[in-house]
């Protein structure tokens, strides 16, 4: 059974190509309020748009629509030097959730990696905020090192993060 708006997918799908990014904005935007299973997929494609605004859209729009295809695109994103960029790339991860956690987890690992310092910075604050706020029991070890990470908001987000699993607390029965 299609749900409502099904039938308007594929022209919003065409309108993806349209050479004026006004139109491709407010065919994601569209896109984003029609449940239909073809609509992640289409999301996941506008976050490789050449215009900033329609990744933004896309961005947005797969927190309502989470798929673990988007995954390597958002990625991809966390590094940007745009804040917005990385936030909503970041809150996509999240309502991705639990599939996301071995990449997030991988990506703090990868503290060595050749990266441009500030881009590195940028990505490890936006993962761990991510990885905190899913909350996957998965990320404990690496929450651990990252409260000694120097950086004064990735240490609240790893702190937080660990807050949220109840890691560190002590619960007793009182008499």
């Amino acid at each position: 059974m299609a749900s409502w708006g099904s039938e308007a997918v594929e022209p919003l799908q065409e309108r993806l190509s349209n050479p004026e990014s006004e139109v491709r904005w407010w065919a994601v935007r569209a896109l984003a309020e029609i449940d239909d299973p073809r609509v992640p997929e289409l999301l996941v494609k506008s976050l490789a748009d050449p215009d900033q605004g329609v990744r933004w859209c896309a961005g947005l729009a797969l927190r309502a629509h989470p798929t673990s295809r988007a995954i390597s695109a958002l990625m991809s994103m966390l590094p940007d030097e745009d804040a917005l960029t990385r936030r909503l790339a970041g809150d996509a991860l999240v309502a991705i959730g639990a599939p996301a956690v071995p990449h997030l987890i991988e990506a703090l690992k990868q503290g060595d990696h050749p990266l441009e310092q500030d881009s590195l910075l940028r990505a490890r604050l936006e993962v761990v905020r991510a990885l905190a706020k899913i909350g996957d029991e998965r990320a404990i070890p690496v929450l651990f090192d990252a409260l000694d990470d120097g950086s004064a908001l990735i240490e609240y987000w790893a702190s937080e993060g660990l807050e949220k699993m109840g890691v560190g607390m002590v619960f007793f029965k009182p008499e």
